[in-house]
Parts: structure tokens; C-alpha cells; sequence
């Protein structure tokens, strides 16, 4: 009488185990499908910083206008964090950048330092990381997105020079006890430069590009620390320049990356003759041709 049930627990067994097998099957699947759902595979662009990060997508942001000169060719992604400081970064490092990732980026742009140059508060709480401690944190960020892909290219950006009195205006005695100021901010801005160039790396000094600007600090800042879009403006030349100089290929320069689904069609509006349609894949709006004219402009 055992017999019997145990050829059908063994049965049972066996279909489970197929239909977990299936399962996983279906997961891969689906996990494939969504990684290839918006299209071919167009380079990806991480900015990862701050909030002068996390802020660059605000009307006439420096991440905006990035995101609009690239369209169709390229992906911006968004991954800026308000308040973090290089510590906080290195803790999360492999998260966001996974060594194992079935893509990774054609370009990381990364920012940290206006924070970690902040005095220290006293209770040993809030954002400041020693000069010698941040530069060590950001030669392990560069050593890790350099390790992800022959491909993947790097650009760093400095600290932002800062307008104290703005500062105070707009964030009363927040800054109490760990203030933010210029001078801090330009000693980690042009350490950061000195460790780029021991590392062969890119680096857009942020704190000088914006100070060529005579009123730079009633323009080019909303709260006295973070960009108007006149001060995202500078950035932005700033970053093209890099791209436009850098010796790679292939170049990342909006206007040398390849068109995507730039064929002809049928199904775009036709030409007045009726036997040709418009292929409006190479059109460049007004808005951008004053990019070609002074994108790549910088006064360094």
C-alpha cells in the first residue's frame, strides 16, 4: 500500500521541482526583458554627487541641460543625493555602481566636497571629512568606476566657490558651528584638482569657472551654495569642453555620438514634391544650435 504514494510523492516532488525551475526560467527572462525594454542600449551618463547633484534636473539645471543635448543619444541618469558628504558615498559605492551590472556607465560625472568642507561641528556629528581623509575617499571612487569597464570614463567636479552672506540669508543658524565658506571650499577644490592629476583623471575646477564670472555671486547661486541656471550654464561649457578635448573613443561629445533609429522612414512628414519624407533624426532646434555656437566656450 506505500508503494503507490510514494511513486506519487516522488511525482509531486519532481513537478515541483520543474515548475521552481520554470519559475527561476520566467524571473532571467523578465529581468533580460526589462533591462533591453527601452531600447537598444544607448550609453548611460551617471552624474552621482550631492545636492548639486540631486538639484541639476530643476528647470534650467545643468543635469537638464545635459539631458536635452544628449537626447537620443545618450542617457542621463540621476543619482545625487542632498547632504552626502565622500564618506557617505564610499558606503553605498558598490551598490550603485555594481561591478557585476549587465551595463555600465560610458561616463560617470561625480561630485562631492562643497559638504565634506564644512567645518566641523563640534559635537563630531554632520558633514565635514578631513581634507586628507576626502581626498583618499574620492581616489577610491575614481579607482572603483575606473575598474568597472576599459570603456567607462570619468569626470570630477570641484567644489563651487560659495556667497557666505547668501548663505545666511536664505539658511539662517542652520550653518551654526559647521559653517560653509569660500575658503574652505577652495582649499578642497584645488586639492581635488592636484589628486586628478596624479591620477591621469578629468577634472573641471568649479570654484574657479564660476568665479570668472564678475557677478558670479548674485547670478550664478539661488541659496549662496547651490546653481541657477546661469551658474548651470558655466557648468555645462565646462563639462563639454572636457568631452570635446578628451582623446576618447569614441568621443562623447553630443555632437559626434551616433543618432539613435536616425533612418529614414516612410512614416515621417512628407516633402512638398510627395515622393521624399523629412528625416527629422538630424534636426538641431535653435535652442541647440546657440549650444554649438558657445557650449564648448570656457574662460579657463
Amino acid at each position: 500500500m506505500t508503494k503507490p504514494v510514494l511513486m506519487m510523492s516522488s511525482r509531486i516532488l519532481g513537478e515541483s521541482d520543474q515548475a521552481i525551475s520554470q519559475i527561476r526560467t520566467d524571473k532571467s527572462s523578465i529581468i533580460e526583458a526589462e533591462r533591453k525594454m527601452v531600447g537598444p542600449g544607448r550609453p548611460q551618463f551617471v552624474l552621482f554627487g550631492s545636492s548639486i547633484v540631486q538639484m541639476s534636473f530643476n528647470v534650467g539645471g545643468w543635469g537638464a541641460i545635459l539631458a536635452d543635448l544628449y537626447d537620443r543619444k545618450a542617457d542621463i541618469l540621476l543619482r545625487g543625493y542632498s547632504g552626502w558628504n565622500s564618506r557617505r558615498a564610499l558606503q553605498v559605492l558598490y551598490q550603485i555602481f555594481p561591478k557585476e551590472a549587465a551595463v555600465h556607465p560610458s561616463l560617470v560625472i561625480v561630485y562631492f566636497g562643497g559638504n565634506d568642507a564644512m567645518h566641523p561641528h563640534p559635537s563630531g556629528l554632520g558633514a565635514h571629512v578631513p581634507l586628507r581623509e576626502y581626498l583618499e575617499n574620492m581616489k577610491k571612487i575614481y579607482l572603483h568606476l575606473k575598474s568597472l569597464s576599459e570603456k567607462t570614463r570619468i569626470i570630477f567636479l570641484t567644489s563651487p566657490p560659495v556667497n557666505e552672506a547668501m548663505i545666511r540669508e536664505h539658511f539662517g543658524n542652520a550653518h551654526d558651528n559647521q559653517d560653509r565658506t569660500n575658503k574652505s571650499c577652495r582649499v578642497y577644490a584645488e586639492a581635488l584638482v592636484d589628486l586628478c592629476k596624479q591620477l591621469d583623471a578629468k577634472v573641471v575646477n568649479l570654484w574657479t569657472a564660476i568665479q570668472q564670472k564678475e557677478d558670479w555671486a548674485t547670478t550664478c547661486l539661488t541659496d549662496g551654495i547651490h546653481f541657477s541656471p546661469e551658474g548651470s550654464k558655466i557648468v555645462v561649457k565646462e563639462i563639454l569642453k572636457v568631452i570635446k578635448e578628451a582623446d576618447w573613443e569614441p568621443s562623447l561629445h553630443w555632437m559626434s555620438m551616433p543618432i539613435e533609429f536616425g533612418e529614414d522612414s516612410p512614416y515621417y512628414m512628407a516633402r512638398p514634391d510627395g515622393k521624399t519624407t523629412i528625416n527629422y533624426s538630424n534636426a538641431i532646434s535653435s535652442w541647440k544650435t546657440e549650444w554649438m555656437k558657445n557650449g564648448i566656450t570656457s574662460k579657463l
